[in-house]
C-alpha cells in the first residue's frame, strides 16, 4: 500500500509539474492571465436548501442558507465566440455565517483593488471553480468545449473530501436573460454527487452583471478557501497547486506589455 501511495505521489506531482511548465509557456504570451484571459464579473446570492435526506459530508452544503456570491465567467483558452472552447465559472463565496462580502457584490464589479476581498471585510470566503464538462460518467471528468452556457454542464471536475467521502459539484443552466449574460440575470441549479453516483438537486444559483458590465481583477484560489467542511485530496492539490503558482508568477519583464495610459 505504501508503494501503491508513493508511486500516486510521483505521477499527480509529474503530472502538476507538466501542467505548470505549459502555463509558464502560456504566460509568454498572456503574461497576466495565460489561460481564461477575458471575462465577465457577476453577483448574486446562492440559496441552499440542505440534504436532509441525503447529507453529502460537507457542512456548508447539508445546511440551508443564503449566500452572497461574486463570479467570473471565462472562456479557458479565449477563443472567438462563434467557436467552442471550455467555459468556466468562478464562484467567490462568502457563506451566510460570516459577515463580510455581503453588502459587496454589485461594489466589487467595478472596483480596482483585487487583494484582500475576503480579508478586508474580515470574511472567510469559498472560492469554487467550475469548468465545462459532461454529467453523466465518465463526462463529468472530461473537459468539454461548448459554444455557450445554454446547453452545458459545468462541474469542479474533482471531488471535495467531506465526511462521508468524496464529493463532486455540479451547476446546470435553468434560465438564461435574453441576449447576452450581461444583459439580465442568469439562474442555474446546484448539484452534488458522488463521483460514481446520481446528482441531487441541493440549490440555486442567481447571477447578474454590474450596472457597468465588464471584467474583474478578482483573483481566486480554490485550493487555500475551501467551503465549510470541505478539503481536497492530496492527488488533486499536487495535479493543481504547481499550475496556480506559475500562474501567479510574475512575467518575466521582457513579455510584460506596457499598460496603455
Amino acid at each position: 500500500m505504501t508503494q501503491q501511495l508513493r508511486v500516486g505521489s510521483a505521477v499527480t506531482g509529474s503530472a502538476g509539474e507538466a501542467f505548470a511548465a505549459l502555463f509558464r509557456l502560456l504566460k509568454l504570451a498572456r503574461p497576466d492571465r495565460p489561460i481564461h484571459p477575458r471575462g465577465l464579473g457577476l453577483a448574486g446570492e446562492l440559496t441552499r436548501t440542505g440534504n436532509p435526506s441525503g447529507p453529502s459530508g460537507i457542512d456548508w452544503l447539508d445546511s440551508p442558507g443564503t449566500d452572497q456570491v461574486v463570479a467570473r465567467f471565462s472562456r479557458s483558452v479565449g477563443l472567438p465566440q462563434a467557436l467552442p472552447d471550455i467555459l468556466g465559472l468562478a464562484l467567490r463565496i462568502s457563506p451566510s455565517g460570516d459577515a463580510g462580502l455581503g453588502a459587496a457584490p454589485d461594489a466589487v464589479l467595478g472596483a480596482a483593488p483585487t487583494a484582500g476581498l475576503g480579508a478586508a471585510a474580515g470574511a472567510n470566503p469559498a472560492d469554487v471553480l467550475f469548468a465545462s464538462t459532461g454529467w453523466r460518467l465518465p463526462g463529468r471528468f472530461l473537459l468539454m468545449p461548448r459554444l455557450d452556457v445554454a446547453g452545458a454542464t459545468l462541474t469542479t471536475l474533482m471531488p471535495y473530501r467531506g465526511r462521508r467521502g468524496p464529493v463532486l459539484l455540479g451547476l446546470r443552466t435553468r434560465n438564461l436573460p435574453p441576449g447576452s449574460l450581461a444583459s439580465g440575470e442568469w439562474e442555474l441549479g446546484l448539484f452534488w454527487a458522488k463521483p460514481g453516483g446520481p446528482w441531487r438537486e441541493c440549490g440555486e444559483l442567481r447571477l447578474h452583471a454590474g450596472t457597468d458590465p465588464g471584467d474583474i481583477p478578482l483573483r481566486f484560489d480554490p485550493l487555500g478557501n475551501q467551503p465549510p467542511g470541505a478539503r481536497t485530496y492530496g492527488w488533486a492539490r499536487r495535479l493543481r497547486k504547481p499550475s496556480y503558482r506559475a500562474a501567479r508568477r510574475p512575467a518575466p519583464p521582457a513579455v510584460v506589455r506596457p499598460k496603455e495610459p
